[in-house]
């Protein structure tokens, strides 16, 4: 795995210019391995040690990752820019506190539109969920509503909710519903119910059209296609202790692990890569049984 060099910006408009300076010399959205807020402001990016891996290195890498530095930090897991000019991000729900997350994520969201770029994902760190819907100087945070690792789809955006085994979906056309930037809790409809109990993460993202739930008893892979028609691809079963948080398209799955939780996991690890190429869930669920998970 790549050394990880972290840099400290100040404050957002420092980090405006150091995102310059770091795409002068060829970073993409690929090489942003984590991306942090100190209780300061100060923002902290993690890039790779060796330049060569800055357009390199696959998202599944990047989950494996460890964050190198000590102190309180609250991480970004994931930004993404939206239809219509919204940004979605996920982390931390912590990342209010400093008071400048909002500006953070839209300064990194021009960086992935200067790249033709619509997310960018970041290392695994421990932290309670948090969801946040922004468009200009306005931030909702969905998990005030409950909503959490929420992960867009051509149509809308898709959730979970903690303590819950429901997938839910928000339609394009709800993002602002009744005057509210994010609607309300009722705008969010029921599209998929886990056998396997609550679900407990969601990958970052959606390969493929699918999307893999892991709950409490089990891993599920969801086909989203035809949203807000969902079904079942692929279902094993396991102690609930492991998730997947990213894929290497059409190779291993990243793989977190944490304690289990009634709301989610808790302490969660760097991912590990398991799997090789063309493996589905059933190899996947068949090699954690073997590690006990």
């Amino acid at each position: 795995m790549p050394d990880v060099l972290v840099e400290r910006f100040a404050e957002p408009a420092a980090f405006v210019r150091g995102l310059t300076r770091l795409r002068q010399n060829g970073l993409t959205p690929r090489g942003l391995l984590f991306l942090a807020l100190a209780p300061d402001g100060s923002v902290h990016v993690g890039t790779p040690g060796d330049s060569e891996r800055v357009t390199s290195i696959k998202v599944g890498e990047k989950l494996a990752l460890v964050w190198p530095e000590q102190g309180r930090f609250f991480h970004f897991d994931a930004i993404h820019r939206l239809p219509g000019n919204f940004t979605l991000y996920n982390g931390d729900r912590r990342l209010k506190d400093p008071g400048d997350a909002l500006e953070v994520a839209q300064i990194a969201a021009s960086f992935l539109k200067g790249s033709n770029a619509r997310n960018v994902l970041f290392g695994c760190t421990p932290h309670q969920p948090g969801s946040w819907l922004a468009i200009g100087r306005q931030a909702v945070a969905l998990h005030e509503l409950g909503f959490v690792e929420v992960v867009p789809v051509a149509q809308g955006l898709i959730a979970r909710r903690q303590v819950d085994e429901h997938l839910y979906f928000l339609p394009t056309h709800k993002l602002v519903a009744g005057g509210r930037l994010g609607g309300s809790a009722d705008d969010w409809d029921r599209v998929y119910g886990s056998s396997l109990g609550n679900i407990l993460l969601l990958e970052r993202r959606v390969l493929g059209d699918k999307l893999v739930l892991s709950c409490e008893n089990g891993l599920v892979e969801v086909n989203v296609a035809s949203i807000p028609n969902v079904y079942e691809t692929l279902a094993v079963r396991t102690n609930g202790t492991m998730a997947v948080v990213g894929r290497i398209d059409g190779g291993a799955f990243a793989v977190t692990s944490g304690q289990k939780e009634e709301w989610g996991l808790s302490d969660l690890r760097p991912a590990l890569l398991i799997g090789g190429e063309g493996d589905s869930l059933i190899e996947l669920g068949r090699a954690l049984q073997a590690r006990g998970g």
